[in-house]
């Protein structure tokens, strides 16, 4: 007799409930099947949650609990029934796995895999234990085809990261900008002038709302990866460095191409959205390994430039301004499979804790030029360098106003110190940093891939600091014009400009009614309600407040009357009388008080859709409402075969639901 399928999991749950009653043992279980998947998590064999290109590489693995008083011994991974020919290694769970995992447990881990075939693809895992019992499950992965190219392939990748930069940041700098004329926008900022535009999806792995790291990689690696974790997939080892590895854009493109990589930021160059292009670990905090792996793995990244801050990170400890020490770091153990393994196939460094390392020293060895001001950029002879190391501060840089502050107490001949943040005198602006590393990574025969970030568009919003955000959106629009500019003159290069995710569900509600003289004295009065209703313009009661920018492309003061409101939706409780807050604290006394919709005293990211603009060959493809992922497969769409036609999305398959 030939049953249905359909009496299939019913049939399992009997003959487990009579084995169980027999006083069997409980028999071994898979507990995570990596690449992720629906199959393996709930039966389903879509949505398709890991892709890949064709030939890039990924690591497999699972984690195998074995019954009581047993061991995991063997471990075989399967595709498409076929047993996949890398070694593979067991790490059982006694030497160091998360606490609810038994020590009796082992995790299985085949490294550095790939395939050619297009299409789905199953992959199964059968473990055994000392009793010869045996476990298997099952997933399933894609591997994405490249399309009919209908234009040369692309030299040089650019992706611009406004971080945290939602539309409601983008709308804001326009206003400020140019203003509004009846109901028209005056000047455009240079990313409204790409001529394709889509919105994109930003949820991580493991929840709707994003964080930066994950934000980041999933547009250069094709992948979903859980918050705070970069280019790997979970696991359940306690190693930060270990997890299961997913090839980078950067690293695939240097690998079958030979292209080189630049990482341009405003932050710590350790923090996520630059780590999350060229190094691989589920702890994005890791600062010391972070940026030892950006040395030692830049075979493998072909990593030429490298800017923003972070010399904490470079300085041997010990000496003043050092961060480094041990327990950031990283070293693969020479004594265990489960990390040989990950240095022989994937050719990665093996690491060491050496707290007094002298990165400096080791990137000025390997040819790279370092500067540390913006005078010292400025001398750098781009005909000469073929490699740049930039570090303009000790962590993050310093935000665009106090650059511009410093900049223009400085022209002005002011005594003193030059802006409110002494770091900032003498730190390049975010253009020209992007200006200089174009320059040199101009001279890489195969091209390259560049990420240019915005960092502190996301760290101001987090303290619903409205005007020092509204200026770094627009430090960030004046990079935006340097890439645009070059891309334009070369034909060569493909552009986009987007953000990894929304941050504080900021909103353009209006405009003050009020002069700033007014808003002085209705603060200085105290409470919410009358810098609320005196204050709050709506709809034609806002109008169109006018900034004046100086020649710097800056507005004179942010402090004008009849100003710009932004309101926040994923606020923490929060001090407002909208003025430009002192840098030093966002709460100054007597300042009204705004309840937050968030806990603690930052505003959260939000899972809102960002904008993306993309300009340059293969600049089409980009339409539509787009997964963060899908990105990938784009970029190196163009980069390796050029751009492709674009096909419009398939719409949702029906899902059918049994009674």
């Amino acid at each position: 007799m030939v049953l249905s399928p359909r009496f299939a999991p019913m049939l399992a749950c009997l003959a487990a409930a009579a084995a169980f009653a027999g006083g069997a043992h409980a028999a071994p279980t898979v507990t995570r099947l990596t690449p992720p998947s629906e199959l393996f998590t709930s039966g389903r064999p879509e949505p398709m949650v890991a892709r890949f290109l064709p030939g890039q590489r990924f690591d497999l693995q699972a984690t195998v609990r074995p019954d009581a008083g047993q061991r995991i011994v063997d471990a075989r991974f399967f595709i498409d029934g076929k047993p996949v020919s890398a070694p593979h290694s067991m790490r059982h769970c006694a030497s160091g796995c998360r606490k609810e995992i038994p020590a009796e447990a082992a995790v299985a881990t085949v490294r550095a895999v790939s395939l050619q075939a297009a299409g789905p693809h199953e992959l199964s895992v059968q473990a055994t234990q000392t009793d010869g019992q045996r476990v298997g499950a099952r997933g399933n992965f894609e591997i994405v085809p490249y399309t009919a190219a209908r234009g040369p392939r692309v030299k040089n990748i650019i992706i611009l990261v406004g971080d945290g930069m939602g539309i409601a940041q983008r709308t804001a700098a326009r206003i400020v900008l140019g203003g509004y004329a009846q109901g028209k926008a005056t000047r455009p900022l240079a990313m409204d002038t790409f001529p394709v535009t889509a919105l994109v999806k930003t949820a991580s792995l493991d929840s709707i709302v994003t964080d930066s790291a994950p934000g980041m990689t999933a547009y250069v690696s094709g992948n979903k990866n859980n918050n705070y974790q970069m280019g790997v997939f979970p696991d359940d080892t306690l190693d930060d460095f270990d997890n299961p590895r997913i090839e980078y854009l950067a690293e695939y493109l240097h690998r079958t191409q030979g292209k080189a990589l630049g990482l341009v930021t405003t932050a710590d160059v350790f923090d996520a959205t630059p780590a999350g292009n060229a190094v691989h670990t589920s702890r994005r905090g890791a600062g010391a390994g972070i940026v030892d792996q950006f040395f030692d793995d830049r075979g493998l990244t072909g990593l030429a430039v490298l800017m923003g801050g972070g010399r904490q990170w470079f300085l041997p400890a010990g000496v003043p301004g050092s961060a480094r020490s041990d327990r950031h770091d990283y070293a693969f153990s020479a004594a265990e499979p489960h990390t040989t393994d990950l240095v022989r196939r994937w050719g990665a460094a093996p690491g060491a804790l050496d707290s007094t390392r002298d990165l400096l020293a080791e990137f000025s060895g390997a040819g790279f030029a370092y500067v540390a001001t913006k005078t010292e950029l400025d001398a750098v002879d781009a005909r000469r360098s073929e490699r740049l190391l930039g570090l303009f501060a000790a962590g993050h840089m310093s935000v665009a106003m106090d650059k511009i502050d410093a900049r223009r107490r400085a022209s002005a001949g002011a005594a003193g110190p030059l802006a409110a943040d002494a770091d900032a005198t003498g730190q390049p602006m975010l253009e020209e940093m992007t200006a200089q590393a174009l320059a040199v990574l101009a001279r890489q025969p195969k091209g390259f891939v560049l990420m240019v970030e915005a960092a502190s568009i996301d760290k101001l919003a987090h303290g619903m600091d409205t005007e020092r955000w509204l200026l770094d959106t627009l430090e960030f629009d004046r990079a935006v014009a340097v890439v645009q500019d070059f891309a334009r003159r070369r034909g060569d290069t493909l552009v986009i400009v987007t953000a990894d995710h929304e941050c504080s569900g900021a909103a353009v509600i209006g405009a003050s009614r009020v002069t700033d003289a007014q808003l002085v004295e209705l603060a200085a009065a105290g409470g919410t309600q009358p810098l609320r209703d005196k204050v709050v313009g709506l709809y034609e009661q806002a109008g169109f407040p006018r900034y004046a920018v100086g020649a710097d492309g800056y507005p004179q003061t942010t402090d004008i009357d009849h100003r710009l409101l932004i309101g926040y939706g994923a606020n923490a409780d929060r001090a407002e009388a909208w003025r430009t807050p002192d840098r030093a604290a966002r709460s100054a006394p007597g300042q009204p008080m705004v309840t937050g919709q968030v806990p603690g005293r930052s505003a959260s990211h939000t899972g809102t859709d960002v904008a993306l603009s993309a300009c340059g060959p293969g600049a089409s493809a980009f339409t539509g409402v787009l997964d963060n992922t899908d990105i990938f497969f784009k970029l190196a769409q163009a980069a390796v075969k050029g751009p492709g036609v674009p096909a419009f999305a398939a719409p949702p398959r029906a899902t059918t639901r049994r009674p």
